[in-house]
């Protein structure tokens, strides 16, 4: 269920003295009616773009927004991202795999957890930064060097390109990951070495990713509409800053200071979670005979991974070791009547075998009539998943071409 809009996550950041910058250089770096707001931000470019790797192409654009703006936005993109027709179709779909409750108005709860976290924003469309007018004055310059990092980064590739919904939901977490992994690595390291008043290289610091994940998940405790939401959504929303900075720093460990674009743009979650990037997941397409299909899409290795704690209890997500590409299908049969069958491939037999067995053991706790049954699909080893899934209707997989 990937996140719709990029959000900046507030996670208790250092109270930093701002930096300042003449009018001269603001104009050239950083076009604002706000003249505090763009000196700032002209000082920082220049170290943001050496520490990311980016080269600063054009003037940033950066203004201040009131909160009542911010939600009047968000429900716009909400319109154009997530229809409610879509949004419903996404829940019924995640209802049945046990992920969410039948009952979620997920744009409501979107919308709520945007607002909740929400200091400042970059804005693709528009290519302009956005900082809310609410902010105490000590978080400004941190939110600063996130957000830059994204002006930044969108200089360099189309941000909303990698994300948008025709990649795919795993492929589009994947991309976020990198895009919010590279900005908060960045961010981190400036406020590291603000504190410490001494340089600090993040890519050679021995195993950051095992420091920095505990402290990013506590960060969700903060927020109670986040703390209540679906482990699904959570999850999801957490994802890009809990493993995409980490994915991040190794890859400045293993290659120096570059940029998650390009060929290092990962494909997957898994990539992401394995750090394994030479591991590309199998694309599926399922056709569907005898009934109409509502909504299609992936899980991916972090979504099912979330499926089977919750199926099977914390702790059990390993059982999606060995993940090689899946897709699900919404489908009306005849009469109305609705169900889900999801595909998934797997790197080798065993790895299918034990999810079949482990699975098939907790089909009950689903909320509806479930089957599932080991196969192959050209060739490779496959486990297909009904749920509900209306008489006469029958859902045939490829390796998509």
């Amino acid at each position: 269920m990937k996140i719709l809009v990029r959000a900046l996550v507030a996670v208790g950041m250092l109270a930093l003295t701002a930096c300042g910058g003449d009018a001269q250089q603001a104009s050239r770096m950083v076009i604002s009616s706000d003249r505090e707001l763009g000196d700032l931000a002209a000082a920082l470019l220049p170290d943001l773009a050496r520490r990311s790797g980016l080269t600063l192409k054009e003037p940033v654009r950066l203004e201040k927004r009131s909160r009542a703006q911010l939600t009047r936005y968000l429900a716009h993109k909400l319109d154009e991202e997530l229809p409610g027709d879509e949004a419903r179709r996404i829940v019924e779909a995640y209802s049945l795999l046990g992920l969410v409750p039948d009952t979620l108005d997920l744009r409501a709860l979107l919308l709520s957890l945007y607002t909740e976290q929400v200091a400042g924003f970059y804005e693709p469309d528009s290519t302009a930064l956005f900082i809310l007018d609410d902010q105490p004055a000590s978080i400004v310059q941190p939110l600063l060097v996130h957000e830059l990092v994204h002006a930044l980064q969108d200089q360099a590739a189309d941000l909303d390109a990698l994300t948008a919904p025709d990649v795919g939901n795993d492929r589009g977490t994947a991309a976020q990951a990198a895009i919010e992994g590279h900005a908060t690595l960045v961010m981190l390291e400036y406020l590291t070495e603000q504190m410490r008043g001494t340089p600090v290289d993040l890519g050679k610091v021995p195993d950051f990713a095992a420091t920095l994940r505990p402290a990013l998940d506590g960060m969700g405790a903060q927020f109670p509409q986040l703390a209540n939401a679906p482990e699904v959504i959570r999850q999801t929303l957490l994802f890009p800053y809990l493993e995409g900075a980490g994915f991040i720093q190794e890859l400045w460990t293993e290659a120096g200071r570059v940029t998650p674009f390009g060929p290092r743009l990962p494909l997957s979650t898994e990539q992401i979670l394995t750090r394994d990037r030479t591991d590309a997941p199998v694309r599926l397409t399922l056709t569907v005979e005898g009934g109409r299909v509502l909504h299609e899409d992936d899980l991916g290795r972090l979504e099912l991974g979330v499926f089977l704690d919750a199926l099977l209890g914390t702790g059990r997500s390993k059982l999606a070791t060995g993940w090689g590409g899946d897709r699900y299908v919404m489908v009306e049969g005849p009469g109305g009547a609705t169900g889900l069958a999801l595909v998934v491939v797997w790197d080798d037999a065993a790895a299918r075998d034990a999810f079949v067995t482990a699975v098939s053991a907790a089909l009950d706790r689903l909320p509806a009539p479930a089957t599932l049954e080991p196969g192959t699909v050209d060739g490779r080893a496959a486990a297909v998943l009904h749920v509900g899934l209306p008489p006469r209707v029958r859902v045939r997989a490829a390796v998509g071409r």
